[in-house]
């Protein structure tokens, strides 16, 4: 192979790379460049032949122009980069951020005669750790506790009452319509508690038939029914030392009731065909979307059970009750499924948020989620419109008076909130932080965020 078609053949080589490549002389005189160059910085290589490489605008190049070197970049004084991320302009103006690689070129003689450089563009690995670390202060976010999201009144005080149940052993049960996050709530007094090392079990007791319930409750011995061909454990042993969660208790048979009964007050279990009593150290979180009170009345609900069981109720609201929630339920299921479809939309728009505020919401928090999975998938542009919102959200009409305070966004509320508690604690912070259910050095931060003095009033 001949010098000429040596070097077609490398030309084809370096033309097929996806990373940019480019050529430069001693002073810094572009001459030569691949095509992948060509694509990252939008320089067509007859416009960059012979111009000097600072017409990138490199920032690496920028600061090692500041060293003292006896050449006119310090990479000719080293000998090469390795793996630098930095930026550089394209043409069009944009700012790409690349990773760069780069390494001095020398004759037989070791006289220095250019370099070459690669560059790959990594900008939209960038953004998706912008996006990731947005996500992660999201989660981190002083309004969330143990995964709920709230700052109405309704939630603070849920929230303390999950605090308060999470110090105590005695049984919880959670009463709230479907959707509103009953599940959220009993994994909240797991996790806050001193059982949270130990194992959390959920059992949805309308799930299963009277004789498959009490197997799946207590476990079984062999042989104890058709298809029991080897013992089982119940979900009462798998949660010893822990707790359990059993779900839509208004639906449990009465005689299971009778048994669960037996568990409260002798801590023991007997698994189905067997007699022999094994002790269990379970505490029990129930919840229901039914009227047990009503239950009882018609005798599919046993009196003393309730009583066992009700020892620490918590009501949990539906959203129409706790409706200054919904923008920051939103911007949080927003981003979240946003995230997850990477489709670059921006934000929610002010009147589709108005709409979100309207609706009446009969399926609650679980409903809000469902609209984000749908309205990101419908939107085509920078910003989710009422258009694309589910149907029924599109043509909703003010369920209760209009709040007074619609917010277009999360740092909005903060704000508002923040004035609010400043002013009614007379701009005294740790009386603020005790309002909002934060710290006051959180308060201090918001203040200085949001530019506002200790009263709440903008900062001249």
């Amino acid at each position: 192979m001949n010098r000429h078609n040596l070097n077609e053949y490398w030309k084809t080589v370096v033309d097929s790379i996806q990373d940019g490549v480019m050529i430069v002389d001693p002073d810094g005189t572009i001459v030569s460049v691949n095509r992948a160059f060509e694509a990252i910085t939008g320089y067509p290589h007859k416009d960059v032949l012979g111009k000097s490489c600072t017409t990138l605008k490199c920032s690496s190049c920028e600061i090692a122009r500041e060293e003292n070197s006896c050449h006119w970049c310090v990479m000719f004084r080293k000998g090469n980069l390795s793996r630098q991320r930095c930026t550089l302009v394209r043409r069009d103006g944009r700012t790409v951020t690349i990773l760069k690689n780069a390494s001095v070129i020398k004759d037989s003689e070791g006289n220095v005669t250019g370099a070459v450089e690669t560059m790959t563009d990594i900008t939209d690995l960038v953004s998706k750790e912008i996006q990731i670390e947005s996500f992660r202060r999201e989660l981190r976010a002083e309004d969330r506790f143990h995964g709920m999201i709230g700052v109405s009144a309704a939630m603070r005080r849920v929230f303390d009452l999950i605090a308060n149940a999470a110090q105590s052993d005695a049984p919880v049960i959670i009463y709230g319509e479907s959707g509103t996050g009953k599940e959220l709530v009993a994994r909240a007094i797991h996790e806050a508690g001193k059982r949270s090392q130990k194992p959390f079990v959920k059992v949805n007791c309308a799930a299963l038939n009277e004789s498959l319930l009490e197997s799946e409750l207590f476990g079984h011995v062999k042989g104890a029914f058709t298809g029991a061909i080897r013992e089982r454990e119940g979900r009462f042993e798998a949660a010893h030392g822990g707790n359990i969660f059993l779900d839509e208790i208004g639906d449990l048979p009465l005689a299971t009731q009778v048994k669960l009964l037996r568990v409260l007050e002798e801590k023991v279990v007997e698994r189905v065909g067997d007699n022999r009593s094994i002790r269990v150290d379970v505490r029990i979180i129930s919840a229901t979307n039914r009227d047990l009170a009503r239950l009882i009345e018609t005798g599919s609900f046993r009196e003393d059970f309730f009583y066992r069981i009700n020892v620490i109720p918590i009501w949990m609201p539906a959203l129409r009750e706790r409706r200054e929630d919904i923008p920051l339920l939103a911007e949080s299921f927003f981003r979240r499924v946003q995230m997850k479809s990477g489709k670059p939309i921006q934000a929610i728009g002010r009147a589709a948020l108005d709409a979100l505020m309207n609706y009446h919401w009969p399926g609650n928090v679980r409903e809000l989620r469902s609209c984000f999975e749908y309205a990101v998938v419908a939107c085509p542009g920078p910003f989710i419109e009422p258009e694309h919102l589910p149907a029924q959200m599109q043509t909703a009409r003010p369920a209760l008076p209009e709040p007074s305070a619609i917010v277009a966004s999360l740092e909005e509320l903060k704000k508002q909130r923040l004035v609010k508690a400043l002013r009614e604690s007379g701009g005294n912070q740790s009386d603020a932080a005790r309002r909002l259910g934060i710290s006051r050095t959180s308060v201090w931060n918001q203040m200085k965020r949001f530019g506002l003095s200790g009263r709440g009033e903008p900062l001249k």
